[in-house]
């Protein structure tokens, strides 16, 4: 009845559901000598968890410069303030610049009177005339490409007859 209850234990353990109680079970068990023969396989892996939890450093860390050994690693508590105000600082900047550069891609104001004004009754014709032939030009392109359209669907009502 043991057994089946420890496979349990693994199952839940390798699915990731076992509580801390279940994981001491699990440890105890097999750090036991009465392993079952098929668990044998899992006993190096608990052992190992045992074994590294009962490590202990016993250098300082100049020896472990020395020795090329791997540094333990400290945490630091980071000052929020200093967090907060480097943060602050971003964002100014990032807001002034944005304004610096937004005022220089503006176009100078033209004043009303300025616009579209001709004083020659020739140069705003001749002006009328450039203006009226760049549009004709787009809406003949757009033309050509309604004819292709409509040899596209000829085409297909040919291939797939309806």
């Amino acid at each position: 009845m043991e057994f089946n209850k420890i496979e349990d234990l693994l199952e839940k353990y390798f699915q990731g559901e076992t509580t801390i109680a279940e994981e001491k079970e699990l440890k105890a068990y097999f750090s036991s000598p009465n392993v079952a023969q098929h668990l044998e396989q899992y006993k190096p892996m608990f052992g190992y968890f045992t074994q590294v939890k009962e490590q202990k450093s016993t250098q300082e860390p100049e020896s472990f410069a020395r020795t090329g050994e791997a540094i333990p690693l400290q945490t630091k508590k980071r000052n929020v303030a200093w967090l907060s105000i480097a943060a602050s600082a971003v964002v100014l900047l990032g807001i002034g610049t944005y304004f610096y550069t937004s005022e220089k891609n503006t176009a100078p104001v033209v004043a009303q009177s300025e616009l579209g004004t001709y004083d020659n009754p020739e140069e705003a014709l001749a002006a009328t005339q450039k203006a009226l032939a760049l549009l004709s030009n787009n809406v003949n392109v757009g033309i050509e490409s309604v004819q292709y359209i409509k040899e596209y669907e000829q085409s297909k009502n040919k291939i797939f007859k309806q």
